[in-house]
């Protein structure tokens, strides 16, 4: 999911704010998660917060990826996505076509990010979230293992690997 945001967040504040909403996510729906180490997932959905670390890259809308097929990047809406089967449907040979009159989710041909930057949106309800979760002892949780180690941040160790404290 993809929304335009107002210009004046640092990455930290963006991150925490993906954190944020991904925790109640979590709590309003079964089967989401924010835990980093696999082994804590389960079949549960991650939230990949760290999408939103400093330094990370997004496929852009509309970009081929380099595999098979030549598949792209495409927007789609709810409706189209409760419908798909296989993203692979959306390649070189069929996405120019969703643009033209008669194509795309509506046969409209219009592009369903055509409206993306006409509203930006405010991350401080996101943030208030933060800061609660922080207040009940929910704080920050682990970066990328390549990342450099930040301040507050949780062990960055595997739960069935992290060493157990001597009795």
């Amino acid at each position: 999911m993809f929304v335009r945001i107002e210009p004046r967040w640092t990455f930290t504040d963006v991150r925490h704010a993906a954190i944020a909403f991904g925790r109640e996510l979590g709590r309003r729906t079964d089967g989401v998660t924010t835990a980093w180490w696999k082994e804590e997932r389960g079949e549960a959905i991650f939230v990949d917060y760290n999408q939103n670390a400093r330094d990370r890259t997004i496929a852009s809308a509309y970009s081929i990826r380099p595999k098979p097929g030549a598949p792209v990047s495409t927007p789609v809406t709810w409706d189209e996505l409760a419908e798909l089967d296989d993203p692979r449907v959306f390649h070189v040979g069929t996405v120019p076509a969703r643009l033209e009159p008669g194509g795309g989710p509506n046969g409209d041909g219009v592009d369903p990010w055509a409206e993306i930057d006409d509203v930006a949106h405010s991350l401080e309800p996101l943030l208030a979230w933060y800061e609660r979760d922080e207040e009940e002892g929910l704080g920050d949780l682990p970066y990328p293992p390549e990342h450099p180690k930040m301040t507050g941040e949780p062990r960055r160790v595997q739960p069935s690997r992290a060493r157990k404290p001597a009795d």
